[in-house]
């Protein structure tokens, strides 16, 4: 390379500068849950869970308007169903059935509830891909050797959690919502909407949208600390399954016979983390505490703090878990 003019060394090699703005290390956040998020997007199994998602979702948006349309029949036939069943009593069921899906707090306690198993079957499945097998097969050593810390890693595990979990449920009752705002303006706009119509209870209007959205933000934020601290302490898929349907089944089965059967006080429900998570998420929709079931129920502090700690205690163990990781930079 010698008697060439050193300006042209750079064109040569075709080296380009930057030219863009450098940002902070937090960016990198974000690329780790993309490339996270488009792994477990491949996968058909995922899609699979998601369909079965989709089902109760399904039910719930088309639920109103069968049951409504059902109503209608048994009333104008109602002569003709007398000879076979009692056509008042199934119209008083088919009623009920209707004040669980008008958009009120119970249609989106019911719907969280329910989508809550589907949410924690898919969760036990891809933690293994999210993270176990960055763990499994030295993956992380790759990412922790870039100029990013352990907790921009961990964060953005976090973040691709928390998104499959709002895909699951905040996004499907986001759209309920908009279905019973769009059937009724003054839905979205008045919070007494059904206790001046005398239709269900609890709020409606932008209250009802902020909880939802604290509902689903809880359930998010806690299911991915849960779930990246599992899955990097069990790092194949069938020892996380146990230890994670453990961790919701088997503590609620154990609470409800320490409290229902051997009337144990009510606090050790405290152990059923699900039970938890739905207590706390009955409060962002306006529940009141003494009208939560099943009774006797820890208060609302109580399990918060219980959260709280589990919580903190995967930080901690993510923390240390993550330190052990020897790096050659």
């Amino acid at each position: 390379m010698a008697g060439l003019d050193e300006s042209f060394m750079p064109t040569l090699l075709h080296y380009r500068s930057w030219q863009g703005a450098f940002h902070s290390s937090w960016w990198t956040v974000w690329p780790i849950a993309r490339v996270a998020l488009g792994t477990l997007l491949r996968r058909r199994l995922f899609w699979t869970l998601y369909a079965f998602g989709l089902l109760l979702f399904f039910m719930f948006f088309f639920g109103a308007y069968l049951l409504a349309w059902a109503e209608s029949q048994l009333s104008v036939t109602q002569q003709q169903f007398g000879k076979m069943a009692d056509p008042g009593r199934m119209i008083r069921g088919i009623r009920g059935a209707l004040r669980i899906l008008n958009g009120s707090q119970d249609t989106f306690q019911y719907f969280f509830a329910y989508q809550g198993g589907i949410v924690i079957v898919t969760l036990s499945l891809a933690g293994s891909v999210l993270i176990g097998n960055d763990f499994t097969f030295k993956s992380l050593v790759f990412y922790l050797a870039k100029p990013i810390g352990r907790w921009h890693y961990i964060l953005g595990k976090c973040i691709a959690v928390a998104i499959v979990v709002q895909m699951m449920t905040t996004l499907p009752a986001l759209v309920l919502y908009g279905q019973h705002a769009f059937d009724d303006w003054d839905y979205f706009w008045r919070v007494d909407y059904f206790s001046a119509s005398d239709t269900g209870k609890g709020p409606a209007g932008i209250v009802l949208l902020l909880a939802i959205l604290g509902y689903g933000t809880l359930l998010s934020v806690f299911l991915s600390i849960l779930l990246v601290a599992a899955a990097s302490w069990m790092r194949r898929t069938m020892p996380l399954i146990m230890v994670w349907m453990s961790m919701f089944f088997f503590l609620r089965i154990l609470a409800n016979i320490l409290v229902d059967g051997l009337k144990y006080d009510g606090r050790w429900r405290l152990i059923d983390l699900w039970n938890n998570l739905t207590l706390l998420g009955q409060g962002c929709l306006g529940y009141p505490w003494e009208d939560i079931n099943p009774k006797p129920h820890p208060e609302f502090w109580e399990a918060g703090l219980v959260l709280l700690g589990v919580t903190a205690v995967c930080l901690i163990y993510l923390n240390f878990r993550t330190r052990s990781v020897e790096i050659v930079r």
